[in-house]
């Protein structure tokens, strides 16, 4: 096991007119289950390709524990990757590929044989070391794939999208069996994936990334609850956090018609900014029962049983601008959901309110 470090890591593929990771710098704890997320194209996969050695840095340094790793080939970095697409050889057995890299590694066929039971014994695979790869299930031969990795033991697990391949029922459950395997073993993994619920479900920590750029990395709850910027804050959560802009006015930013109270501190960091950009989840919306509140009118309603998820857009808009108008949505308690069509109030707690600056999309909020 070992610390990862990018230091400044700076990746330009050639004829590119800007970096696919810029300047990346993220320190990896011994033994922490890190998640790289991000849309496509964020520079998360690029980022997991340096560190294995199969990308060029073009700038800055890798540390795997104390090692300078930027310029040593893939078999020197102690590593094992887990492959979205599996990568099985088709004409192996389980257990032959599972054992594979320990056989080119010299290891004595008694030990390789023992390391290999151990490992499907890990993964339940004890029934099928002696099938070939096209008689497993998707989710099994992601299990052979991570069985692989685990018989080398490795200093760290990389994983790049592992999930990818599988169907939704599938991935939840798979999932949870990665994040407790990691934590049973206890190796520093760095995971990537587009999906955030999949990055806040295993990740000790998360990256998120933009056009190679790092974003913000913290606790899962903490991205949820502060996000620094108006990318996090829309990236992360589901259904996203409503974001709508409001005109700065005394006590608050106006949205529609509607007030929404902002502490005197955060419009005093403004700086003079007449438009704020206001953040409010879903689930964090009431329906008022006093008259008062941002005012939308529904367009669709989502009975889920315990929660009703509605979505509208801002009361006052004219019918030729509704598909173009901003939605907003709120994730309301119980069974008195409003009917399609209606025009409700939404009302929220003060502590609950995220406020944005439009100019430069930093959180101002405390």
């Amino acid at each position: 096991m070992a610390t990862v470090n990018f230091r400044d890591a700076t990746r330009v593929y050639p004829g590119a007119d800007h970096p696919s990771v810029d300047k990346l710098n993220l320190e990896i704890g011994d033994g922490e289950f890190m998640v790289l997320v991000g849309p496509s194209g964020c520079g998360k996969s690029t980022s997991l390709r340096m560190l294995a050695g199969l990308e060029e840095i073009n700038a800055g340094s890798i540390y795997i524990g104390d090692r300078d790793v930027t310029d040593l080939p893939p078999k020197d970095r102690d590593i094992a990757m887990v492959f979205q697409n599996y990568a099985l050889y088709p004409h192996m057995t389980v257990g032959d590929n599972m054992g594979f890299a320990l056989k080119m590694a010299g290891v004595p066929k008694t030990e390789r044989q023992q390391r290999v039971q151990e490992a499907a014994h890990l993964l339940g695979l004890e029934d099928f070391l002696n099938r070939k790869p096209k008689a497993l299930s998707g989710g099994q031969r992601q299990r052979v794939a991570m069985g692989r990795a685990i018989v080398r033991s490795p200093q760290v697990f990389l994983m790049d999208e592992p999930l990818s391949n599988l169907d939704a029922k599938l991935r939840v459950s798979t999932r949870t069996q990665i994040a407790a395997l990691q934590t049973r073993l206890g190796v520093t993994t760095v995971y990537v994936t587009h999906d955030q619920v999949e990055a806040m479900t295993m990740g000790d920590r998360v990256a998120v990334m933009k056009l190679g750029i790092l974003q913000q990395c913290d606790s899962p709850l903490t991205l949820y609850d502060r996000p620094n910027n108006l990318f996090v804050a829309g990236f992360i959560g589901s259904p996203a956090m409503n974001l709508m802009e409001g005109t700065v006015t005394e006590g608050g930013v106006k949205i529609g018609d509607y007030v929404v109270p902002v502490p005197r501190e955060t419009l005093a960091k403004a700086s003079g900014e007449k438009t704020l950009v206001v953040g409010i989840r879903p689930e964090a919306f009431d329906l008022s029962e006093t008259g008062e509140g941002i005012g939308v009118d529904v367009a669709v309603v989502e009975e889920l049983g315990a929660d009703s998820f509605i979505y509208g857009t801002l009361a006052g808009v004219a019918d030729d601008e509704k598909l173009t108008a901003q939605q907003v949505v709120g994730r309301i308690s119980g069974r008195s959901a409003p009917q399609r069509g209606a025009s409700v109030r939404l009302t929220t707690d003060p502590s609950k309110v995220h406020v944005f600056s439009k100019q430069t999309e930093e959180r101002i909020s405390a």
